[in-house]
């Protein structure tokens, strides 16, 4: 009987990591591909303040987004500009400031 009982939980095991591994993924990640990642922020030559200076994963200007380059946040903590509770320039707080519209600038001819 124990032999029978064994067979059965193995058998059992066998079919559940089958169906397991034969199952799509029900949630599937939310996070954009590395490609995409890659595409969401500014060329490394981009000038400040142009139209191509901008992280479109946070919605900032690149030269100024401390969540891609943590450097710049003693800079803004210097000035005043820093928000403790979200980790952000006061500046950039959405939270905090729900009206906050940062837009990114416009495209020139010479960006084309």
């Amino acid at each position: 009987m124990a032999h029978r009982s064994r067979s059965f939980v193995a058998a059992l095991a066998a079919s559940l990591v089958i169906a397991a591994c034969g199952s799509a993924d029900p949630q599937p990640s939310k996070d954009p591909p590395e490609s995409a990642k890659a595409s969401a922020h500014a060329p490394a030559n981009a000038k400040p303040g142009t139209y191509e200076d901008w992280c479109d994963e946070h919605q900032v200007p690149e030269s100024l987004c401390t969540q891609c380059n943590p450097t710049l946040v003693a800079a803004f903590k210097a000035t005043g500009d820093w928000c403790d509770e979200h980790g952000l320039p006061e500046s950039q707080c959405r939270v905090c400031n729900p009206d906050l519209k940062i837009e990114r600038p416009a495209k020139t001819i010479r960006e084309n």
